[in-house]
């Protein structure tokens, strides 16, 4: 499916760096409760996804199924989907943008893009997982961990904090994904929770540690299992994807997940969201596109054929892993997380991302 990107998206994306620097460019049925009354639903509705399509356009067709709008999703990855509706701004044909990471919506939203959803919908979430000005929701949730192979680096062994990682005794050991969305967001956080200049430091120790760079959490997750790499700083839902795309278990793979302790920045949780365009915020095609999100069947799919946490208090949490309360995550606002212009400097600095 095309993505639309314009050329200047498509060259900067093509390096792996954010491109969100383009902002200075420019089971249940649907329902629609707290949709202003507004334009005529046409029974379609234009969606920038971050996620990737293999993930979610099952949930978009049962959506369309269900409800009988149609769903034009165009997919890219988050920084050049944000990118994109930054570029765009007012003209923009996008009516909601399901991002991965709350740090990108924020982007977003700080550029005045978003309307305010119904309190019907927001509070069905708990206050940690969505915006304070009620402009973006999350969806889901997702922990950094870091993935480790028990043959290569015994239990024991792990590092008890993310920061413990820049010690020589990990050099050339540890797989990261410095253009991904998930890896940009969790630096955000570290500068939000510790300072710029620890943020710094962590990256140029990083750095230094001969770090195995990879395009993604899929690839590092892979050659974690498999021996080629000790450990991968990942979200923990792809080891139960890539259990169930190779038939198995999670339980039976060999690289096994770490959830970093006691509050520790490698803990962030994030969230997956959408956000509603201004000029769609009063379509109830689209109010009800965003409360199937949030109904017990999309929350249910998540938890099972994603493995992501749900949001909703009442969902399964996925199998495997820890409940989502158990988690002992730091101390941050994920309203902070929109900072990731500052954030992608920082990376380019330390030289992880040419």
């Amino acid at each position: 499916m095309p993505t639309f990107l314009p050329k200047t998206v498509l060259a900067l994306a093509a390096t792996g760096v954010l491109v969100l620097g383009l902002a200075a460019c420019g089971g249940e049925s649907a329902d629609t409760t707290g949709a202003a009354a507004g334009p005529t639903a046409d029974k379609k509705i234009t969606v920038y996804s971050g996620r990737s399509e293999s993930l979610v356009k099952p949930l978009l067709d049962k959506f369309t199924a269900q409800s009988g709008i149609a769903v034009e999703a165009r997919y890219a990855n988050t920084a050049a989907m944000a990118a994109q509706l930054l570029e765009e701004g007012e003209k923009s044909p996008a009516d909601a943008f399901f991002a991965q990471d709350a740090g990108a919506l924020g982007a977003v939203a700080k550029k005045g893009m978003f309307a305010p959803l119904p309190a019907t919908v927001l509070d069905k979430v708990p206050a940690t997982y969505r915006a304070k000005s009620g402009e973006w929701v999350g969806v889901t949730a997702r922990s950094r961990v870091l993935a480790y192979n028990p043959d290569l680096v015994p239990a024991a062994q792990l590092p008890a904090s993310v920061f413990d990682l820049t010690d020589p005794a990990w050099k050339g050991k540890v797989g990261v994904a410095p253009t991904n969305a998930s890896f940009q967001a969790f630096v955000t956080a570290v500068t939000v929770q510790h300072g710029q200049a620890k943020a710094k430091e962590f990256l140029a120790g990083l750095k230094a540690n001969d770090p195995q760079i990879r395009e993604g959490n899929g690839p590092i997750l892979e050659e974690v299992d498999s021996g080629k790499l000790a450990v991968g700083l990942i979200n923990h839902y792809y080891l139960g994807e890539l259990a169930k795309e190779r038939g198995k278990t999670p339980d039976t793979l060999t690289a096994k997940l770490h959830f970093f302790p006691d509050g520790d920045s490698g803990a962030l949780v994030n969230v997956a969201g959408v956000g509603v365009l201004k000029k769609a915020a009063q379509n109830p095609d689209v109010q009800a596109f965003v409360t199937y999100l949030l109904g017990a069947e999309a929350q249910k799919y998540f938890a099972e054929e994603t493995y992501e946490y749900p949001v909703l208090a009442d969902a399964a949490p996925p199998a495997g892993v820890p409940a989502l309360d158990e988690l002992k995550v730091p101390s941050v606002d994920l309203n902070d997380l929109d900072q990731l212009e500052a954030t992608i400097a920082l990376i380019k600095e330390s030289g992880l991302v040419p």
